[in-house]
């Protein structure tokens, strides 16, 4: 027998579902456009990381890729990257 997350006996019955059922989307199933790292450019400063609102950026060995299930998208870290070393791409349907 599987247990309830939380006490769901104060919930009404009509409420949506979206509120009451644990939806399994992730960030990265709605995203329009996913930052790609040019491993060539990054130093490695962590701004990128600094910055992400979701902290979906990965620290590798030598430089800082994207948990790309996490990510939304949004290109801050594009943004505030210094060395240019992010880009946006369009995402494509795989």
């Amino acid at each position: 027998m599987s247990r309830a997350r939380a006490d769901t006996s104060g919930i009404p019955a009509d409420l949506c579902p979206v509120a009451t059922v644990l939806s399994p989307m992730l960030a990265g199933d709605w995203r329009a456009m996913r930052p790609v790292v040019a491993r060539d450019r990054c130093v490695k400063c962590a701004i990128c990381w600094l910055y992400c609102p979701v902290q979906c950026m990965v620290e590798k060995a030598a430089w800082f890729d994207v948990d790309l299930a996490a990510c939304k998208g949004c290109g801050i870290c594009a943004q505030e990257c210094p060395h240019r070393a992010i880009r946006m791409v369009e995402e494509t349907a795989a």
